[in-house]
């Protein structure tokens, strides 16, 4: 069981916590274009959210706090009981379908710290010793935010929830809390099709399969190009030699 555990977190990409990047630089129009109108609507979702803040991130690019602003999650304490799932770089097992009963019944949280700090934030200290079994980690995402754009993996709060509200069965839900960012429609486009595979594993395993299915095809096809590109210039090149 131990060698299962180590595979399949060797085989997941672990969960981006947050979206500040301590080398990205200051950028105001970003900020702006983060935020929607934050004109209060009366919403109920059926289970908690929860998020650890550990102050690591900018406050105006953190998407958690403004969900806390929004009343869409709850601030948990350092020494919070959380039942629920637990989204986490040191899980061992990815969150799927299997998932659905817990989050229905006790909620799902996220960590908000700093992608660059990992190796300093006591992460044991989040999350009560019974309730280990519920940690997990996100598989292969691209993310939509506008500090990391286009990078696997380095999700910020609201897209790790989202996503894992998605896989998990609660579409409906994780597309209401990427609503109230204006970029958060586009984090669902970029990963419609993984999502929808994920969605459909039945557990942990299934995700890890289909994610390395998914990233093999994409290293066969940018192999192809790359192929493909070294063989027009080579042709042209000949071309070019044969000219008088």
């Amino acid at each position: 069981m131990a060698n299962d555990n180590e595979e399949v977190c060797e085989n997941l990409s672990k969960v981006k916590i947050n979206e500040e990047d301590d080398n990205s630089e200051d950028n105001s129009s970003s900020d702006n274009s983060s935020e929607t109108s934050e004109d209060s609507v009366e919403i109920e979702v059926p289970f908690k959210v929860g998020m650890w803040d550990l102050k690591q991130c900018d406050p105006k690019r953190c998407t958690g706090r403004k969900l806390m602003r929004l009343e869409l999650i709850d601030k948990l304490g350092m020494s919070a009981m959380f039942n629920g799932i637990v989204l986490t770089p040191v899980a061992t097992e990815s969150v799927s379908a299997k998932d659905n009963q817990i989050i229905a019944k006790h909620g799902v949280a996220v960590v908000d710290c700093s992608w660059a700090r990992l190796n300093d934030t006591p992460f044991h200290k989040l999350q009560h010793r019974k309730a280990k079994k519920n940690l997990r980690l996100l598989p292969y995402l691209v993310a939509a935010n506008p500090v990391n754009y286009g990078h696997p993996s380095k999700l910020s709060c609201v897209e790790a929830l989202a996503a894992a509200m998605y896989i998990a069965g609660f579409k409906e839900i994780g597309d209401l809390y990427m609503s109230k960012f204006n970029w958060g429609p586009t984090f669902t486009r970029l990963n419609q099709e993984l999502l929808d595979g994920y969605a459909d594993c039945k557990d942990g395993k299934e995700i890890v399969a289909f994610q390395n299915q998914y990233l093999d095809q994409l290293d066969n096809n940018y192999q192809h190009a790359i192929s493909s590109t070294d063989s027009s210039s080579d042709s042209s090149d000949n071309d070019a030699d044969t000219t008088v």
